[in-house]
């Protein structure tokens, strides 16, 4: 009976790694996929459009032109991108980092129990809903009285880096203070044991120790920023011009992927094509802030007993 009973538990066993690995290589083969299409079509684009012309045009404008190299030039599409990464970070980092220190060393755990599910409904509020916070309350209220009226537009690149470093902010919080309360209490103990204050513990003891969960959450944060559609849409408007001033309208990658997609484009035209080769440089993008993020990991990854 033991042995009936030890043979059902093992097929039992075999089936439930079976599935796990069905479920594993369906991930794998996902991902071959998407990367598939994007190839496919991004190769057709370059095509009849030249590369060159892609990565250094600093004119975006599909619908005027048959495909001229001067009319794909994605320069001003990944300087509004990186104006949103970037100023977003610029806002979301101190404010998410300061945020898991109070949390991870001072905050008493009902005051923690509280204010971080808190934090994290931010990450749950639609997109949109965010954008339209950026255009009616960032703007008129924040910006344009600082800055004035006449150099703020209302659709602008500060108003949607601040948007999306509020969407960030519970990502670069969460993991960062679970990075912090995963160093050894000994660590703190030998510190306090030396004299050390709580704010001496916290900044030279803990955050040293977390460094790679916090570098990646900010990896992970920058790679979700640069992803952002609705909220930038909305807050920073569609327009493709090359430009660095916070204060104008920009116009993001997924921005123009999004505004292409809406309108009536033919399959197997160049402007098609074009949103594949815009996908592809997005992907290339989040890769290799990925690949960063996994070596900053492994580099300062502190392995404790």
């Amino acid at each position: 009976m033991a042995g009936i009973t030890r043979r059902r538990s093992r097929t039992g066993e075999r089936m439930i790694v079976n599935v796990l690995f069905l479920c594993a290589v369906l991930s794998v083969a996902v991902t071959v996929g998407i990367v598939a299409v994007l190839l496919v079509d991004t190769i057709s684009f370059f095509s009849e459009s030249s590369l060159v012309g892609f990565l250094t045009g600093t004119v975006w404008a599909p619908g005027q032109g048959d495909g001229e190299n001067g009319l794909y030039g994605m320069l001003s599409l990944l300087s509004g991108t990186l104006l949103i990464g970037f100023g977003s970070i610029a806002v979301g980092l101190p404010l998410g980092v300061l945020t898991a220190i109070y949390l991870s060393e001072y905050a008493s755990s009902r005051v923690r129990g509280v204010l971080k599910p808190t934090l994290e409904i931010l990450a749950g509020i639609p997109t949109v809903i965010v954008g339209f916070f950026a255009l009616q309350f960032i703007t008129p209220n924040l910006l344009r009285p600082i800055f004035g009226d006449d150099r703020v537009f209302i659709f602008n690149a500060a108003a949607g880096s601040i948007a999306v470093g509020l969407m960030i902010l519970p990502i670069i919080a969460s993991i960062s203070e679970d990075a912090m309360r995963a160093v050894p209490w000994s660590l703190r103990e030998a510190a306090y044991g030396l004299g050390a204050t709580r704010r001496q513990v916290s900044l030279r003891v803990v955050v040293p120790a977390a460094l790679s969960g916090i570098s990646a959450s900010v990896i992970l944060a920058f790679s979700r920023a640069v992803g952002e559609t609705m909220a930038v849409t909305i807050a920073a408007g569609n327009s493709p011009r090359m430009t660095w001033n916070y204060f104008e309208s920009i116009q993001t990658l997924t921005a123009s992927i999004a505004q292409t997609v809406r309108g009536e484009v033919a399959a197997g035209t160049v402007r098609y094509d074009a949103l594949f080769a815009l996908g592809m440089t997005l992907f290339l993008m989040t890769l290799v802030m990925n690949l960063i993020s996994a070596r900053i990991v492994r580099r300062f990854r502190q392995v404790y007993s």
